[in-house]
């Protein structure tokens, strides 16, 4: 759960506040739920919506520098270019690499959690990936 606020929300305290106000409406909505077998998708989708909402709630800006700099202050050195360009992505690319990668999450179940088509998850992960390369491959050799 917090790997998919952290794409949305960049502050801990927003994620956490999310995170928790997921919880709490999944436990008081949990008659709702057709299938044990679906409890986590249900619960990804609930913290999505819970990060939707901060974000309307407090609409502001951070700024991309303020951002990447907390996140390479913050995240292993390895994988801090990596991170930094994932930081470049939009929201809807950086959720989607994030529940296929680091979640595991499969493109039909990604389509279901963020109300898309398969066929546009696909191209924003295609998109990701070409993008992430072409700044990967700038940083190794010190282009960027």
């Amino acid at each position: 759960m917090y790997h998919v606020a952290k794409t949305l929300l960049y502050s801990d305290a927003d994620c956490g506040d999310a995170i928790q106000e997921a919880i709490v409406k999944a436990f008081t909505n949990l008659h709702t739920l057709r299938q044990d077998s679906y409890a986590k998708t249900w619960l990804i989708r609930i913290v999505i919506n819970e990060c939707y909402t901060i974000m309307r709630r407090e609409k502001r800006v951070v700024s991309l520098e303020d951002y990447t700099r907390e996140e390479t202050v913050s995240e292993s050195e390895d994988y801090s270019d990596l991170y930094e360009a994932i930081g470049h992505l939009s929201d809807e690319a950086r959720l989607s690499v994030t529940l296929y990668y680091m979640e595991g999450y499969s493109i039909k179940e990604i389509a279901k959690l963020t109300d898309t088509t398969e066929s546009a998850v696909k191209n924003r992960l295609s998109r990701a990936r070409a993008k992430l390369r072409t700044e990967l491959e700038g940083v190794s050799y010190g282009c960027v």
